[in-house]
């Protein structure tokens, strides 16, 4: 068994280190506005759930040298957002939009991405996910220290859901109709595979 200090490894050796190491992991599909009006759109695998009394999920936006990315820009000046659940039919799509743009140019246009207007936000999100979450922005902290690039989290509250009824029945989401896909290192991912069950202790 190896044992390793954090602090003795570089950032992309820990980053190597936690990608590998905790898997598979969500990936969310952000749609943001620039205050140019520009609709932006990445995907992140530092995602998950938060609480669901209010119903909040969390994303970690990494910094680049310490400058906030347009995703994490974007929510803090609109303080709203919208979370896609990434599937087999839509990945290939939304990976092209983790091109590095300016921000006047629009990853959405850029992977062909249909939008569709949201009903209690501004932002709009795209046709081709079968679930999306309409957030407004409960918190963002800065973390990380000056020595660091940092991240800024992003808690967002879900005010508004769109599930295709094809995959919703009384109140449940079908796994395999949904098709998530899930995240590892390097350039993989990974499809729902066997599903089985284990009763929770009472």
């Amino acid at each position: 068994m190896l044992s390793i200090d954090p602090a003795n490894n570089s950032e992309r050796e820990n980053y190597k280190v936690l990608i590998g190491s905790i898997i598979p992991r969500p990936i969310a599909f952000v749609t943001t506005i620039s205050k140019d009006g520009v609709l932006n759109g990445a995907p992140f695998s530092y995602f998950n759930i938060v609480s669901s009394n209010p119903p909040m999920i969390s994303l970690a936006v990494q910094r680049t040298e310490g400058k906030q990315k347009d995703t994490a820009r974007n929510i803090i000046e609109s303080k709203e957002f919208v979370v896609h659940i990434v599937d087999e039919q839509n990945v290939e799509k939304v990976n092209q939009t983790a091109a590095s743009l300016p921000p006047d140019q629009s990853e959405i246009e850029l992977a062909k991405l249909t939008p569709v207007e949201s009903l209690k936000i501004s932002v709009p999100g795209v046709k081709e996910a079968k679930i999306r979450m309409e957030c407004s922005l409960e918190h963002a902290l800065e973390l990380g220290g000056l020595d660091s690039t940092g991240c800024d989290l992003i808690i967002g509250k879900v005010v508004h859901y769109h599930i295709d009824s094809a995959i919703y029945e009384n109140g449940r989401i079908d796994p395999k109709g949904l098709a998530a896909v899930s995240r590892l290192a390097g350039s993989n991912y990974a499809k729902i595979g066997e599903i089985f069950s284990i009763e929770r202790p009472k």
